[in-house]
């Protein structure tokens, strides 16, 4: 089999595009496939589809899968047409997206790496730009997200990830059931998660029943006035960190104090309060859940809020929860006072999820992923970028170009 020949068959070549030359330059390692139209070929608009007349030609290069160890470059005089409609047009043509510089299948390849690397990373080991693979990068996901389907979301989760340091966050938002990112969106403002919501179609919108976050009142405030038929649930993991904080504050406080006094407890125990006692206990620990110390009691109003969790019956819940809640007020512990007065007004939210069974886990699990993709890339510039990454690993996306698929 000659060279073109073989070419035009590992480039899906038809009609009426073939290979008119291949040239091999040992000493830069790189071969040049030039493909050509041929003469008298009817050209449409890639925008309308209408056949048009030929404007004229310009030559067009692209970085293709390697040959061996060489690097492959494709090179044409791509046809322009004149559409009455749209103007002047360069033609689509069979190997690679329109605008791109490298052929569908070098996209694809890098699209793979990216999966499993950062844009440094596979810049270098492919010997591109970063600015070059970060723009395969953003096409990927421009591609998936035009490509992805508006299909209904039953149960959403709302959560913030850090972006940097100061306290610079972005919002995300997640479809619970499928476990993939819909959207996310600069800061944690109201604003910031109506963005997000407005990216759903109406029939989304209609079959969300239940939104599960945090008690983060602009996130309320955006899911009321965006989606106000859905309940809102204020799952156990956000519940539990709240519980954690308060019994961490006394345990401070009274540490303090003891340590005043020349006694000191509590020294080494923090992680013990905090974590969940499930099987055996050291004795020293057991007798501390026993004394009389402050941070005892707020410890045995946690572990009764841990039982709280497995109701079933609406009116149960809330007789058990307001049951607690009356006793965290009147427990003189200030930290658990307040996290009461938190509760209450939150209580609607935190007895969905306790029936419906709801939890935030999975957009939890989302931002495990996301922190791992910030650790790989060891931070990102700017909120743009940020967003694109987590869309490309955790979206869901179709990310491949068309024209991968078909030569595939």
């Amino acid at each position: 089999m000659r060279d073109k020949d073989l070419y035009a068959q590992l480039l899906g070549l038809r009609t009426p595009w073939g290979v008119d030359d291949v040239q091999i330059d040992r000493d830069s390692q790189k071969v040049t496939v030039t493909v050509s139209a041929s003469i008298g070929a009817e050209w449409t608009c890639p925008r309308c589809g209408k056949v048009c007349p030929r404007y004229d030609r310009r030559k067009r290069k692209w970085r293709h899968l390697d040959t061996m160890q060489y690097t492959t470059i494709l090179e044409a005089e791509v046809p322009r047409i004149e559409c009455a409609e749209h103007g002047v047009v360069t033609v689509d043509v069979p190997w690679a997206e329109a605008g791109s510089g490298f052929s569908a299948l070098f996209e694809a390849l890098v699209i793979d790496w990216l999966q499993e690397a950062s844009v440094k990373a596979v810049s270098d080991q492919l010997g591109l730009s970063w600015n070059a693979v970060d723009r395969i990068q953003q096409r990927a996901v421009a591609r998936g997200l035009a490509r992805r389907p508006a299909q209904p979301a039953r149960q959403l989760g709302v959560d913030e990830t850090s972006f940097q340091k100061r306290h610079e966050y972005v919002t995300v938002l997640s479809d619970v059931d499928r476990g993939c990112v819909l959207a996310v969106s600069d800061d944690r403002k109201q604003a910031s998660l109506e963005r997000c919501l407005a990216g759903l179609s109406n029939e989304q919108r209609a079959s969300v029943e239940a939104v599960s976050m945090d008690m983060w009142r602009p996130y309320i405030n955006a899911v009321q006035a965006q989606l106000p038929d859905a309940e809102i649930a204020f799952d156990r993991f956000h519940v539990v960190q709240a519980f954690n904080k308060a019994i961490d504050e006394v345990r401070r406080a009274e540490r303090r104090a003891l340590k005043r006094s020349g006694s000191d407890p509590l020294k080494g125990t923090r992680y013990d309060w905090l974590k969940r006692q499930e099987g055996r206990r050291s004795a020293r620990f057991l007798d501390l859940c026993n004394s009389a110390l402050k941070t005892a009691r707020a410890w045995a109003i946690k572990e009764t809020a841990n039982q709280l969790w497995n109701y079933r019956h609406y009116a149960w819940a809330v007789k058990a929860w307001k049951k607690l809640l009356g006793w965290m007020s009147r427990s003189r512990l200030k930290p658990m006072v307040k996290l009461a007065r938190t509760l209450r007004r939150h209580l609607e939210g935190i007895i969905t999820a306790v029936i419906r069974k709801i939890s935030n886990g999975p957009a939890e699990a989302i931002n495990s992923g996301i922190q791992k993709v910030k650790r790989r890339a060891h931070g990102f510039r700017n909120r743009e970028r940020f967003r694109t990454a987590i869309l490309f690993h955790l979206g869901g996306l179709d990310l491949y170009p068309d024209h991968a698929k078909l030569a595939g």
